[in-house]
Formats: structure tokens, C-alpha cells, sequence
């Protein structure tokens, strides 16, 4: 196996650094979130941190990278109070992808894909049409992580929007029956299919 000690992380060229490091925890998940300005600008970007916090009350978070630059999706977070999180799957993981651009904040990148904008009830933020599982998400708080200068965002889930052909009679989302995907570092995208669902576990006698 190849070794690193800590030496040698901190003096591995920037971009393998990056790679490494990325790609280390395993695979993430592959989303998108999506926010409107007060302007009325919509904003879709891809993250690969969303992750579960809780069920009662229902909360996700995601880490924010630090705001010394413009983060448009966080910005708008903070002034509406309102975005949504979209699962990306295989008919449009290349489209989410190009969300990473760096598209100044009067451009929407809805505008520069075919991803597109889907508005349900009386939701500010807009959905991604045709995700086979999208969540309103009203903004809870946010914690600064000082080490990295990262953010971490909590939003409680207000309203869930799950193909039928997915979620399951006692509550569990099949996500490999809609080809959802997931990202292994920062750029490899993989479509994970379910192997089998285990029984809870109790100490053995």
C-alpha cells in the first residue's frame, strides 16, 4: 500500500493534494441546491456534502467552502431563508457538474444548462425539474468551523417530493432504482445499485 504521513500530504502538489484528500472519505453524495436571490436571480449549484444531521425534527446540513469569495448559493440562503436540495441522477449529472462554474451572481446557471427550474406550492426557491427526489429546506442556523474557515448549514426539511417508483412501503427511498448518483472525490460520478438491505443488528448470544 502506499503511505503518507501527514509530512507528506502537506507537500504533495497542490491539485494531487486536493484529489487525495476528496477522494479519501469514500463516495458522497451528489445534489443539487437550489436558491433565488431577492432580485429574483435563480442559482443552482452541485454539492457533495450534503449529509443527515436528524429525523425529529428533520434536518440536513451542508458544508459552505469560506466566503472570503462570492458564494452565491450560501448569500441567498442567508437573505431568504429558503433553498431546495435536489438529487442528481444519470440523465443529468453532466449539466449539475457544470454548476461548479464560477458564474458571476446576475447569471443564473439554469441559464447555461438544461437543468431546469421547477417552482411547487408557494415556494420561493426553486426546484430541479424532474429529480426524482427534491426537498424544500428552510434555513436553521450555521456553525463556523474555525480550523478551515468552512461553514456548516443547517436547514430543517419542510416539504419532500419523492418518485413513487423509489420510495418504498415502509419508508425507505431506493435511490439505486432511479440511477441517483454519487461523486468519488471531486469529479468522478458513479451509480451505485443496491446489493441488500440488512436487519437490525443485536448483540449475538
Amino acid at each position: 500500500m502506499q503511505y503518507f504521513s501527514l509530512k507528506d500530504i502537506n507537500a504533495l502538489e497542490h491539485l494531487y493534494k486536493i484529489n487525495l484528500i476528496n477522494s479519501c472519505s469514500g463516495f458522497k453524495s451528489a445534489n443539487l441546491i437550489a436558491t433565488k436571490s431577492k432580485d429574483g436571480i435563480e442559482n443552482v449549484a452541485v454539492f457533495s456534502s450534503v449529509t443527515h444531521v436528524g429525523s425529529n425534527p428533520p434536518i440536513l446540513g451542508f458544508f459552505c467552502r469560506p466566503t472570503t469569495v462570492l458564494r452565491n448559493t450560501f448569500n441567498n440562503i442567508q437573505e431568504t431563508k429558503e433553498y431546495t436540495i435536489n438529487h442528481i441522477h444519470d440523465l443529468n449529472f453532466k449539466d449539475a457538474h457544470h454548476t461548479s462554474a464560477k458564474y458571476d451572481e446576475t447569471i443564473s446557471e439554469f441559464d447555461k444548462t438544461n437543468l431546469t427550474p421547477e417552482y411547487k406550492n408557494d415556494s420561493f426557491a426553486p426546484f430541479v425539474k424532474n429529480a426524482p427526489v427534491q426537498l424544500k429546506m428552510k434555513y436553521v442556523g450555521k456553525y463556523n468551523i474555525s480550523q478551515n474557515d468552512t461553514i456548516l448549514v443547517l436547514g430543517e426539511i419542510q416539504e419532500m417530493y419523492i418518485n413513487n417508483s423509489i420510495l418504498e412501503t415502509d419508508g425507505f427511498i431506493n435511490l439505486s432504482k432511479a440511477n441517483i448518483a454519487a461523486i468519488n472525490g471531486l469529479d468522478a460520478y458513479t451509480f451505485p445499485e443496491l446489493k441488500e438491505r440488512l436487519p437490525y443488528q443485536r448483540p449475538k448470544k
